[in-house]
């Protein structure tokens, strides 16, 4: 009997909501389908004003924002059981990551806020759905972030070579996989992803991201710029560690130069430039013995951050997909996976990648319409 659960992710990059239907039947893990619905562009302009630092909005605007996004999970779920001519029943439960407004990991009462109602949700399919995974690692002293190291762990850990997962969204994030299983992984956001190449294209062109890096490329990396900006705190500090677009925005680029004093061509390769050098720099301070680099998240697409990153390192630098998981799969794939570890009373985070000071079961269950499907699956 298959074993059917659906994640689903919607980043940083605010580009969409990504549906990936998993049968993890005998403890593998196995693709059945996946669903993409983009954003449109009045949500992720309302998402963006959610998100600054020290936005002034109303909680009426705020609830009706978490409801919408609910609803907008539910039908892209809907639409994925259609698809696939899967009744809800068959499916055990729903992992709904949400979509991060605010990730305050370091404050003295910390916090990670995503929004997307698991009730409409559940409501809305009739399947279990859970939800709100970054909270009881914060609460157990965590940083909430990153979790997907657990699940990169469960598929891409080989024993025979070193291995580093990088994760390029919005943010970006590795996951340092030795071969030994007995040597622990660690994991952390290393800074910038695409973050600060799509705020800078859409300021400058009107474009949401810079398509396979090719206006970056048609400028020039100015090297003592990037160097300045790696002056940032962030990237001197040690893991465990996560960050967020609420830090890493215009105004972060804005404290450090005059971005308009330069070609805007210019500051769009020094910004693909400094994403590649901070992932490049963190594995090889934390993972100097890595064999080969896997990379999944959008800015698998982005062959200008490819190529360079590639020409930073001096071993395999390839796709996820070379290794039985689609680069744009991986998240929402690991958001079924941490579903399925909750109701199988199973800890979710990896406590030496978060620093938490347990393992521990993640997230909040909010039962669908069936009968009995909150108790645990066979």
């Amino acid at each position: 009997m298959p074993e059917l659960y659906i994640g689903l992710m919607s980043g940083t990059s605010l580009d969409g909501i990504d549906a990936a239907l998993v049968n993890f039947k005998d403890n593998k893990v196995q693709l059945v389908d996946f669903e993409y619905r983009p954003l449109s562009a009045d949500i992720q302009n309302a998402i963006q004003r959610l998100s600054k630092p020290d936005a002034l909005i109303s909680l009426k605007e705020y609830g009706a924002m978490d409801a919408r996004l609910g609803h907008l999970f539910a039908d892209v779920v809907n639409t994925l059981l259609a698809k696939t001519d899967m009744p809800a029943s068959s499916i055990k439960a729903i992992g709904s990551h949400g979509l991060t407004v605010y990730h305050a990991p370091e404050i003295r009462f910390p916090f990670s806020l995503q929004i997307g109602d698991p009730n409409v949700i559940a409501e809305l399919t009739g399947i279990t759905t859970v939800a709100d995974f970054r909270r009881r690692d914060i609460a157990a002293k965590g940083q909430g972030a990153p979790l997907v190291p657990a699940f990169h762990q469960a598929v891409f850990q080989n024993p025979d070579e070193h291995r580093c997962i990088v994760n390029i969204g919005g943010i970006a994030n590795i996951t340092v996989l030795p071969k030994h299983q007995s040597t622990e992984v660690i994991g952390f956001d290393t800074g910038p992803g695409n973050t600060l190449m799509d705020l800078w294209i859409k300021l400058q062109r009107n474009l949401p991201y810079d398509k396979n890096g090719a206006w970056a490329k048609t400028g020039k990396i100015d090297h003592s710029l990037v160097e300045l900006l790696k002056q940032d705190l962030y990237f001197k500090a040690p893991p465990p560690k996560s960050t967020g677009k609420e830090y890493f925005s215009l105004p972060w680029i804005y404290q450090y130069f005059d971005a308009f004093s330069y070609n805007a061509e210019d500051v769009q390769a020094s910004l693909c430039f400094l994403t590649a050098i901070t992932i490049c720099d963190a594995i090889k301070q934390y993972a100097p013995n890595t064999e080969r680099v896997l990379i999944c998240g959008g800015g698998i697409h982005n062959a200008y951050l490819l190529e360079l990153i590639q020409q930073q390192l001096e071993c395999p630098v390839e796709s996820t997909e070379l290794y039985g998981l689609h680069p744009d799969h991986v998240e929402a794939m690991a958001f079924a996976w941490l579903a399925r570890q909750t109701l199988n009373n199973l800890p979710g985070n990896l406590k030496e990648v978060t620093g938490a000071i347990n393992s521990v079961i993640l997230g909040g269950i909010y039962p669908g319409n069936k009968k009995g499907d909150i108790m645990s699956p066979e």
